[in-house]
């Protein structure tokens, strides 16, 4: 993601508050001077980046004199500043569940409309929705056949016509249809078109007027930076735009400008795209973008995800084994199915404090997932005894497995070798008594942070230390969860830790 660069280069603006001994005006003024250039950069418009830096070194002259951390004041100051750019006062459209929802996509001809049309299906079919497409598209050559094609790759029911011309009609008809057949989302994808198509725009308003949509989706791309700004305008002007989609965030230097061009449609963003797979789509939270894209993570994103993909009936018995430092290939595998169904790779290692926002490059992230992939052909080669013993296999079964799996004898090997690993690190927690009968991890962090961080410290590899941002970092992602509201209800749900958060002392059987 070309937006990771604008990251790096604002923390390490950032990073130099925390190597100056003192902090003054002239400090400040050089820090923001970095952070502005970065963000013109990025295509960011200038009264946005003139404004941030007004907000900051009024907060930092108001606060100059009193006894706080300027440091994370500046820092702070940033990062709601950056925030505030991508905010609207509007709140998003939520779609109800158990009713038909008509949501009508609007957008430049290029933009990426029909893409995201199935992108935004997928996402809310993942969910459990009922889905379906419509293709009121009758301008662009092959439209009804792109959405076609996509909507059959991932299963979504679809209408369309190969012989009405009248985009109005097909649209009214499609989401009669889908609502007969009671679908909870409806989506119209329409003709993309420019503001000075006067035609296209008056057709626009005519498929709003006959679907009458619960909301309208702008699609915007991200490729023209800061021009976005002036077509978002006249969308505005012509229908009543509820949501943003920014498309191609991937791959474009000017991906600031399309973020900031948003104001012109006093909507909120509900999506990014970042690829061109139907699953690279993610949700919008100002606030969380920020922190990810300064490397700052974000513990309730990390913890949904988490949330999202743990197998809550499972968690009980693999919580106990861990505790006797007990890990076997099986409990690998449901592991590694767990981190296939979180989606990106990138998105949710950013939600780490310290990991940044570009963990893994494009390439590397399609690498791991393809490696995860074989690591799971081998392991259902495997026999329950297997899967279930402690990884020591002679040659004949590392063969026998190989062959059928269609892997190779060293790809077995490394697997083996993770596993091995992991069972250490596995070993080693179980070692430190963390979650024991002493009390929670949360309460022992409270009451001797220094020992705490000393048993964890001997239970992690130092490699996958580093990788986590040090001890430090560690440590405040652990304070944080013990803040976070929810975490108490997941540890009930998980059935009980011995004494984690939430699960009280229990009873003993």
């Amino acid at each position: 993601m070309v937006l990771a660069e604008l990251g790096k280069s604002i923390n390490a603006a950032l990073q130099k508050l925390n190597k100056a001994p003192v902090v003054d005006e002239a400090l400040v003024d050089q820090i923001l001077g970095e952070i502005a250039m970065a963000l013109l950069k990025a295509d960011v418009n200038a009264k946005f980046i003139k404004k941030l830096r007004e907000d900051v070194k009024m907060e930092f002259k108001l606060c100059q004199e009193e006894n706080v951390n300027h440091q994370k004041l500046i820092q702070k100051s940033v990062v709601d500043g950056l925030t505030r750019m991508l905010e609207s006062d509007r709140k998003p459209f939520q779609p109800k569940k158990g009713k038909q929802n008509v949501i009508m996509f609007v957008g430049l001809q290029g933009s990426g409309k029909t893409t995201t049309c199935t992108k935004y299906a997928y996402y809310y079919q993942k969910k459990g929705w009922k889905v379906a497409l419509v293709c009121a598209d009758t301008f662009r050559a092959g439209a009804f056949d792109q959405l076609k094609q996509n909507a059959t790759k991932v299963r979504v029911p679809f209408y369309g016509s190969y012989t009405e011309a009248d985009p109005v009609q097909i649209a009214q008809e499609g989401v009669n249809v889908f609502k007969k057949e009671a679908f909870e989302i409806i989506i119209v994808d329409t003709s993309g078109r420019h503001k000075q198509e006067n035609d296209l725009f008056e057709e626009m308003k005519q498929v709003e007027a006959a679907v009458k949509p619960d909301d309208i989706v702008f699609v915007m791309d991200s490729s023209i930076g800061q021009a976005c700004f002036d077509q978002a305008l006249a969308f505005k002007k012509a229908v009543n735009v509820g949501s943003v989609i920014i498309t191609k965030l991937d791959g474009h230097a000017k991906g600031g400008g399309a973020l900031s061009a948003v104001a012109a449609t006093e909507s909120p963003i509900v999506f990014i795209g970042e690829g061109e797979h139907f699953d690279d789509l993610e949700s919008f939270e100002a606030s969380s973008f920020v922190r990810r894209l300064l490397g700052l993570g974000d513990i309730n994103k990390l913890f949904q995800s988490v949330k999202d993909v743990v197998n809550m009936r499972d968690q009980p018995q693999l919580i106990q084994k861990l505790k006797e430092g007990k890990f076997s290939i099986r409990d690998l595998q449901t592991q590694f199915n767990s981190v296939l169904k979180l989606g990106s790779l990138n998105q949710f290692m950013s939600a780490i404090p310290g990991m940044g926002s570009s963990v893994l490059s494009k390439g590397n992230e399609k690498e791991s997932i393809k490696r995860i992939q074989r690591f799971l052909c081998i392991m259902n080669s495997m026999t329950s005894e297997e899967l279930d013993g402690e990884g020591n296999l002679n040659f004949c079964r590392i063969v026998r497995i190989a062959k059928g799996s269609g892997t190779s004898i060293e790809e077995v090997h490394i697997l083996l070798d993770e596993h091995k690993k992991l069972s250490k690190v596995v070993g080693n927690l179980a070692k430190t008594n963390l979650g024991g009968k002493r009390g929670n991890e949360f309460d022992q962090l409270k009451r001797n942070p220094q020992q705490m961080m000393q048993k964890m410290k001997g239970a992690i590899d130092p490699s996958m230390l580093q990788k986590l941002g040090g001890m430090e970092n560690v440590m405040n992602m652990m304070k944080q969860m013990g803040q976070m509201d929810g975490i108490q209800d997941l540890m009930k749900q998980m059935g009980g830790m011995g004494g984690m958060p939430g699960t009280g002392k229990g009873k003993r059987r």
